[in-house]
């Protein structure tokens, strides 16, 4: 885990030294430094439509910002193939209703969350708790809950609404990448460490940004 740190921050650190050298530069040309970055980062679509509107310029375009699946070598990482669902904290998948005293809290005890580091079931047998995934197309998942039809290459992806879970996800096949195999416990200082982590709000932009 150590290592995959370690290439995070050098790799944030490098893009967010190119914004800053990028910025200095736009000052003293007058050529906006986001045309500039995105030639840099090629990988990323440019979505012309949103920089030449005010609506746009308003708002960032998700697809422009550095994403995870193109920034590492996610095969160095031991995968598995698991079907992937997507649950709520609501009653639709948890029996809950929000007065119940324990509505939106997993098994690990730590709240359901959808971040950069998101909160995921598992079979414990499989993924014990505080296992991290890297999920394409998601994100980071972190095990902290299981649940009674989660069994074996299955996992459950957390999202706020029912309609997010159908909008964004709905039950795929996946290969998934094992970041850190979990040592059965999770916190919340654990989960807000991983995702206020500085070197990572490079990335964790997009996933805010998909919630509003």
């Amino acid at each position: 885990m150590s290592s995959f740190r370690q290439l995070v921050r050098r790799t944030a650190m490098t893009l967010l030294l190119i914004t800053a050298l990028l910025s200095t530069f736009q000052s003293v040309s007058g050529v906006e430094a986001k045309t500039v970055l995105r030639s840099f980062l090629s990988s990323a679509p440019v979505d012309h439509e949103a920089d030449r509107g005010a609506k746009g310029s308003a708002k960032h375009d998700n697809r422009s910002a550095p994403r995870l699946e193109e920034q590492f070598d996610w095969s160095k990482y031991p995968s598995v193939e698991v079907v992937a669902t997507g649950y709520t904290a609501g009653i639709e998948s948890t029996g809950k209703t929000p007065d119940h005293p324990e509505y939106g809290i997993t098994y690990s005890g730590v709240r359901v969350k959808r971040d950069l580091y998101s909160t995921i079931a598992a079979d414990l047998s499989i993924f014990p708790i505080g296992t991290i995934l890297f999920i394409p197309g998601y994100g980071f998942g972190v095990v902290a809950d299981k649940g009674g039809a989660i069994k074996g290459h299955r996992i459950d992806l957390y999202y706020e609404t029912v309609e997010d879970v159908y909008k964004y996800w709905g039950k795929k096949k996946v290969n998934v990448y094992i970041v850190q195999k979990g040592d059965g416990t999770l916190s919340e200082e654990e989960l807000i460490r991983l995702n206020e982590d500085e070197t990572m709000q490079v990335f964790r932009q997009q996933y805010l940004e998909s919630k509003s």
